[in-house]
């Protein structure tokens, strides 16, 4: 800013000229005929390349979600510099209307993720609008917050992507490795993310489903640090379209909530019907009328029998002895008696 002279305009700042890309440093600072103000000049972005790879990743959910859902949804977008977010939508919509939205936000990757009866999860990964896209069970949830983690990464930083290698011997794991690619690697050169791979994205296949873990790269030794969030993506089914058309995949494996809900109950209650059925057992038992076993003859060979003694009839009541609680009374009367039978002597 010039300071303005009373009584004249201000002047007019010069415009100053924009400095080709390949044109070599400017000192930081540079005066003009030796007399003007100190400029400095402004360095140039750390990503000099041009934005080619341009995907856009919609993040959001439907209503009804809890508050694990919502922490976790917060995590992919600070993970993920090119995600966009969006309100939820309603659970009476069609799924096929996501589309709509993904174009309205100029997106053409979505994960959006569906809460049922408040207590299943489920998370669609499709590519807008012509697909393929894939069902999820989302399973066995951890956030940032609720992880105690010692890792640590720099926000905005672009992650390497490392895979099972059960992705490539299987087909369809091998379509899913590819949408993995397509949604969860941040593009080069992207503007909201860092020139800096700080952290690792692992899918790994166990037990036919899908486990998700994001760890931190250690420049010492190049040991791995857990940082979260974490869950477990259980294959329902792979659609050719985005968001339904005909099936590609659908997984013999998958279990319901509500199939493994019923099964629960069904062996509580199995084990309640047992233990009842044990019961009746008992108490028909203790009612039924004891058998009577015959006696056996060889029982008494070894009795001897006891001697007979005479009955002896006392006739008389036999005296009362005094009762006498204390030893040291006792003593005292057995002295006095005989002081008294000396005496009489």
């Amino acid at each position: 800013a010039v300071k303005r002279k009373r009584g004249a305009a201000a002047p007019r700042p010069t415009k100053r000229a924009k400095r080709a890309q390949d044109a070599p440093e400017v000192d930081t600072k540079t005066r003009q005929d030796g007399a003007g103000p100190e400029e400095y000049s402004i360095p140039p972005p750390v990503s000099q390349g041009k934005w080619k790879n341009k995907e856009r990743v919609l993040i959001f959910s439907s209503r009804g979600i809890n508050f694990r859902t919502r922490h976790l949804m917060q995590d992919l977008r600070t993970l993920m510099p090119h995600s966009k977010a969006d309100t939820k939508m309603d659970r009476k919509d069609q799924l096929f209307v996501i589309n709509e939205v993904c174009e309205m936000k100029n997106c053409n990757k979505c994960i959006f993720f569906e809460a049922k009866k408040k207590q299943d999860l489920y998370m669609w990964l499709s590519n807008t609008p012509r697909g393929p896209s894939a069902k999820f069970l989302v399973q066995n949830v951890h956030t940032l917050a609720e992880l105690k983690m010692t890792g640590n990464c720099l926000r905005g930083s672009r992650p390497l992507l490392s895979f099972d290698p059960a992705f490539d011997k299987e087909p369809h794991y091998a379509l899913l490795k590819e949408l993995f690619i397509q949604v969860f690697s941040t593009p080069q050169y992207h503007p909201k993310s860092q020139p800096f791979v700080d952290h690792v994205f692992t899918f790994s296949v166990t037990d036919n489903r899908i486990w998700f873990r994001n760890y931190q790269i250690i420049e010492e030794d190049a040991s791995l640090v857990e940082i979260g969030p974490r869950f477990v993506l259980n294959l329902i089914k792979i659609f050719q379209g985005s968001f339904g058309g005909p099936t590609l995949y659908e997984n013999p494996h998958y279990q319901s909530p509500n199939t493994h809900r019923r099964l629960i109950r069904l062996s509580v209650a199995a084990k309640f019907r047992e233990k009842q059925h044990v019961k009746e057992v008992q108490k028909i038992k203790k009612k039924e009328s004891k058998v009577l076993v015959e006696e056996d003859p060889t029982e008494v060979v070894f009795e001897t029998p006891a001697e007979e003694k005479p009955v002896e009839i006392q006739l008389v009541k036999p005296e009362s002895k005094p009762i006498l609680k204390d030893k040291k009374k006792l003593r005292k009367i057995q002295r006095k008696k005989q002081k008294k039978l000396f005496r009489t002597e």
